[in-house]
């Protein structure tokens, strides 16, 4: 029992403990056993807290292999370096890792530079004459004007001007690039299917399952990265790409990212993404990060996250995104739930997003929202955790109209106990994107 024990968990295990009880070696292996169960409940509080925080695409982690669950190209490579492996999304993902807790690498990512495997993200190829045409009456976005190997953030709505989805568009030289969230790649990918069909021009979907997606995201980023590429990243800007090689393998550096810092998606055959992480994880500056990381990051910075922050019945406007919106589209027109957009701009959303800070506590999602001092409830919150950077807590939720001012007082409802919280700028903490010869911080 105490070998099988000590395979299964050796951290728990010492040599010099078992050498202590040789003469009762019985009462040695019980007293063992029960510091493991200890050490493992322990453990699985500290999942499900970390879980807890994550949407609801995130389940237990004792159901990860019981499910069909599909794997990215790094998923033994994230069990090799300790991960805690979760279901996310359909996907088995790592939630953070033995070598440092959520904390520790949401730090590293700020001050240093981590990596996050994002593969699980659905990568598509949009070709032919018609292919701006035909995805400007998907989205909001003005494609016609993008730059070559420029992205932009949009999303795809529904006729009631829902968001069916977000996702980046990048326009190469004979294509655009789309990534779509892994949770919505096979709705997003029927509608794009069904809508092609209903299409008189030229215009061919490829979804690229072949591809594989790694985020290298932190102030140090760009000059790991830059011993390993040929091309001058100082030129290169946000939301901007470049076609270059990793030691010999082909990759599209995209200067893009979900935490707020500086940082590069990299996109490559997966056959070759384990050959670029282990080179980049080489590196000193880089440690590995999960999930849990990757959600407070993007909470700090005022992200989005769609199923949380995002859903069919939440329009751009509501959801603070009206700059996704380009200003030819807003006069043209010309995609699905324009009217009702086009209506909320000019009289107002009935409700809208903002940020929260609780001077004291947690708010998770889906807690009410009261006005403060009142039984009224005036919203709800979306996504809400600790901010390491602020050391308090902060939220993202929606509000009724006349209730999202700055510094607005509100309260939280959490386990029955009224929190106050003030209506906040987004970010929370300072984004830095790479502009130029200096980042832009957007406070």
């Amino acid at each position: 029992r105490a070998r099988a024990l000590s395979l299964w968990c050796p951290s728990t295990f010492q040599t010099s403990s078992i050498k202590r009880h040789q003469g009762n070696s019985h009462s040695a292996i019980e007293m063992l056993t029960q510091r493991v169960c200890v050490r493992l409940l322990h453990q699985q509080s500290a999942v499900s807290r970390c879980l807890s925080s994550l949407p609801s695409r995130a389940s237990s982690a004792a159901t990860v292999n019981s499910e069909a669950l599909k794997e990215t190209p790094l998923c033994e490579y994230h069990e090799q370096l300790g991960g805690q492996m979760v279901p996310y999304g359909g996907w088995k993902m790592p939630l953070q890792y033995s070598t440092a807790s959520a904390l520790v690498s949401h730090n590293h990512t700020r001050q240093k530079a981590s990596l996050f495997d994002v593969s699980h993200m659905c990568q598509a190829h949009l070709l032919g004459d018609n292919a701006a045409e035909f995805l400007e009456q998907l989205v909001v976005a003005d494609l016609k004007a993008l730059p070559k190997f420029t992205g932009v953030l949009s999303v795809l709505t529904n006729e009631k001007g829902g968001i069916i989805d977000d996702l980046i568009i990048t326009r190469h030289h004979d294509r655009f690039n789309l990534v779509l969230n892994a949770g919505c790649a096979d709705k997003d990918l029927a509608h794009l299917t069904e809508r092609l069909s209903q299409f008189d021009g030229v215009a061919v979907l490829q979804p690229r399952l072949d591809l594989a997606l790694l985020a290298l995201q932190g102030p140090l980023a760009s000059t790991v990265l830059q011993r390993f590429v040929k091309e001058d990243l100082r030129l290169l800007r946000f939301m901007e790409c470049v076609y270059s090689e990793v030691a010999g393998i082909p990759v599209v550096v995209s200067r893009t990212g979900y935490t707020g810092e500086d940082g590069f998606e990299l996109s490559m055959k997966a056959r070759d993404a384990l050959s670029i992480a282990t080179l980049l994880m080489g590196e000193q500056e880089v440690e590995p990060a999960g999930l849990a990381a990757r959600d407070s990051l993007r909470l700090e910075a005022g992200l989005c996250l769609y199923g949380n922050d995002l859903d069919e019945t939440v329009t751009p406007v509501e959801a603070g995104l009206r700059w996704c919106i380009g200003e030819r589209r807003l006069k043209e027109g010309g995609f699905l739930g324009y009217d009702v957009i086009r209506q909320q701009i000019s009289e107002g959303p009935p409700r809208r997003r903002v940020g929260l800070v609780l001077p004291s506590g947690i708010a998770r999602a889906h807690a009410p929202i009261f006005k403060r001092g009142s039984d009224q409830q005036v919203g709800e919150v979306t996504s809400g955790g600790f901010s390491p950077m602020l050391k308090k807590g902060v939220a993202m939720g929606y509000v009724t109209k006349g209730n999202g001012k700055l510094n607005n007082e509100l309260e939280i409802e959490v386990r029955n106990k009224r929190l106050p919280a003030v209506v906040s700028r987004m970010p929370f903490h300072p984004t830095n994107y790479y502009v130029g010869e200096k980042t832009v911080s957007a406070e």
